[in-house]
C-alpha cells in the first residue's frame, strides 16, 4: 500500500536497504523513533504517527528487515536474528538520524518492537531521552495466565521447528506475525522459554545493559489487550530497576476495544497518553534559554 509521507532510504553494511519514514511536525518540540510489531510494516502506524506529529512530535519509523519497504525478504539463504536487527539496522537508523541533534530523541516500540526499544536504549543510552513501551512486554511464559501458557510452551518449540523445516516461518498462513527469518523466531522462542534476551554473537550481556538504563519509560497498556497481559509488561519493566517507569492505560472510545492491534485503526487514545509523557520529559526550551 502507498503513502505521501517523505522517506529516508538506509544503507546497512551488509547490503541490507529501507527506508524510514518520517512524518513531520510543523514545530517539532521532540523526535520519536517508532519500532513496529512483528510482521507489521512502516506504514502501518503512520495514522499513529500523525496523531503525535499533530501534538508536536516528529516521528521516524523503522522498517523491520523483510518487510515492506526492506529489498530482502525472509528464506532458505536469507536469514537472520536479534543481532542483526540491533547491531546492523537499527544502529544504521540511529546513524541516519544522528545528522540532526537538535531536538531530543525518544525511542518508542509496539509489542516486539517495545523490546527493541529496551534493548536499543541500553545499546546507546546516550542517544535516548525516554523509552515507550507500547502494549508490549517480555513474552516469558511464565508470566501469563495458565490458558495462554499451555498455548506458548509448545508454540515456542513448535515456531522453530517449522521455521527450520520451511526455511522461514510463514507467518501469514500460520496466523502470526508475518514471513519471518529463522532465526528472529528463534531468538524470540528463546526469550520467550527462559526470559533472557541473549541472541548468539551478541557483543556484550543485554540484561546487564538494560539493568543500568536510567531513562524515563512508559508503560502504555491497552485496557483489552489479552495478548500482552499486565504481568508480562511488568517483567519487561523488572529488567530495568534503575529507571523511572511509570504505567498508563488506555481505553476503547465510542465502545470500541482498545486491544493489542485496533488501537492502529484509532490512535487517538494512545496518542494522547504518550504526548502527555513526552511532553513531561521533553526540556523546556524557554527555561533553558532564559538560564543562558
Amino acid at each position: 500500500m502507498p503513502h505521501n509521507q517523505p522517506v529516508l532510504a538506509v544503507d546497512t553494511r551488509d547490503g541490507h536497504r529501507f527506508e524510514l519514514i518520517r512524518v513531520p511536525c510543523a514545530q517539532p518540540r521532540r523526535r520519536l523513533l517508532l519500532l513496529p510489531g512483528m510482521g507489521l510494516t512502516a506504514r502501518q502506524y503512520i495514522a499513529f504517527a500523525k496523531a503525535l506529529a499533530d501534538r508536536g512530535t516528529e516521528v521516524w519509523i523503522h522498517e523491520w528487515r523483510g518487510l515492506g519497504s526492506s529489498n530482502v525478504r525472509a528464506s532458505r539463504s536469507s536469514n537472520w536474528g536479534y543481532r542483526t536487527l540491533l547491531e546492523v539496522d537499527l544502529s544504521a537508523s540511529l546513524a541516519a538520524l544522528a545528522a540532526d541533534q537538535n531536538e531530543p530523541l525518544f525511542f518508542a516500540g509496539h509489542s516486539l518492537g517495545s523490546q527493541f526499544a529496551c534493548l536499543l536504549a541500553a545499546r546507546h543510552p546516550d542517544q535516548c531521552r525516554g523509552i515507550a513501551v507500547i502494549a508490549g512486554g517480555a513474552p516469558y511464559w511464565r508470566r501469563f495466565p495458565l490458558w495462554m501458557q499451555t498455548v506458548l510452551i509448545p508454540a515456542f518449540t513448535f515456531m522453530p521447528l517449522v521455521a527450520r523445516l520451511v526455511g522461514h516461518y510463514p507467518g501469514y498462513r500460520l496466523g502470526f506475525a508475518g514471513r519471518e527469518s529463522r532465526d528472529v523466531i528463534g531468538d524470540w522462542a528463546r526469550t520467550g522459554r527462559t526470559g533472557r534476551y541473549h541472541a548468539p554473537g551478541f557483543g556484550q550481556d543485554m540484561e546487564v545493559a538494560m539493568q543500568t538504563l536510567t531513562q524515563p519509560v512508559l508503560g502504555l497498556r491497552l485496557a483489552d489487550d489479552w495478548f500482552v497481559p499486565e504481568t508480562s509488561l511488568q517483567f519487561l519493566l523488572d529488567k530495568l530497576p534503575s529507571a523511572t517507569a511509570n504505567t498508563v492505560v488506555v481505553t476503547g472510545r465510542n465502545g470500541d476495544k482498545a486491544d493489542h492491534y485496533s488501537w492502529l485503526k484509532d490512535p487517538a487514545g494512545a496518542a494522547q497518553a504518550l504526548d502527555g509523557w513526552l511532553t513531561r520529559y521533553t526540556p523546556d526550551k524557554a527555561a533553558a534559554n532564559s538560564r543562558a
